[in-house]
């Protein structure tokens, strides 16, 4: 689930409108959810996937999910190794053996050596996972603004930290959110891709591995940051649900779904009136440093 999940509460209901919900943390974002009894349109860009998922949830005896295919971006392109930034090698076998002794950098770094980044796997990344994420919230922005506790919780990372950004002066500038704005977060993105076409991320201060997701949750830990300066009448706040076992991190992550799930969710039904423009980490306030 690499969106956001909007909480559009009304006088009869709570819905919350989940993107990517059709597998890993999206579909337990909705379980969860919709046991709460939230009603729960779970979105995908598959339908066929996204109408089993609703089906299997409502098999639960959770009748309040119902599906809705969205695709968040406009390209037929992207897949799950774009939403990482990553292109990954077909038939990558993982176990719990394996990672046995493991620490999360040395996880991380495993799961990095199982693919490679491109120019193209870049751009997909930027545009799914900061663009594809903007342009849902964007669309329900109106509904969001005529509710009385309208909520976003966009699921960010730890890897979005202002910390991975080398440049001490790009740091700063992303820190300032009270001067920060869109357009200069589109400027700092086409940099970035630029710098990577040309090889030269590293001259340039950009963090190296991983390099288009993590600049991309930075792009949209900020614009979280400024959504919240925005409309201080919605609650808007970022989510890292975790490292968890999933097919972006190959299975090697620590959390399972339910757990990374729960996190998120913790971060949704935060009592009306709630932190907005704030970073949880799963499911704990914390720094966007």
């Amino acid at each position: 689930m690499e969106g956001a999940t909007s909480s559009l509460p009304s006088q009869s209901a709570r819905v919350a409108v989940v993107t990517g919900g059709n597998k890993g943390i999206g579909l337990e974002v909705c379980r969860q959810l919709a046991a709460d009894g939230i009603t729960v349109v779970l979105t995908a860009r598959d339908e066929t996937r996204g109408v089993e998922a609703a089906e299997k949830l409502r098999g639960m005896d959770l009748s309040t999910v119902v599906f809705h295919q969205l695709e968040v971006t406009d390209s037929s392109s992207v897949n799950n190794a774009a939403v990482g930034g990553m292109e990954y090698a077909q038939g990558v076998d993982t176990n719990e053996e394996q990672f046995v002794g493991m620490d999360a950098r040395q996880r991380l770094e495993w799961m990095r050596k199982q693919g490679r980044e491109t120019y193209d796997t870049a751009k997909n990344g930027v545009q799914t996972n900061y663009y594809g994420a903007k342009h849902v919230i964007q669309g329900l922005l109106p509904l969001l603004l005529s509710s009385s506790e309208g909520k976003i919780v966009n699921v960010s990372s730890a890897l979005g930290l202002l910390r991975f950004v080398g440049n001490e002066d790009l740091r700063k500038e992303l820190d300032d959110i009270d001067n920060l704005t869109e357009e200069r977060l589109d400027e700092v993105l086409d940099s970035f891709l630029k710098d990577f076409e040309a090889g030269e991320l590293e001259a340039h201060g950009w963090s190296m591995g991983s390099a288009a997701y993590k600049v991309a949750k930075v792009a949209m830990n900020a614009y979280t940051r400024i959504l919240a300066r925005k409309h201080p009448a919605l609650r808007v706040n970022c989510a890292h649900p975790g490292y968890v076992k999933t097919d972006l991190t190959i299975n090697s992550g620590f959390l399972t779904p339910d757990e990374g799930g729960r996190n998120v969710v913790t971060v949704a039904l935060l009592p009306d009136g709630g932190p907005t423009g704030a970073f949880f980490d799963e499911g704990k306030e914390a720094s966007f440093v």
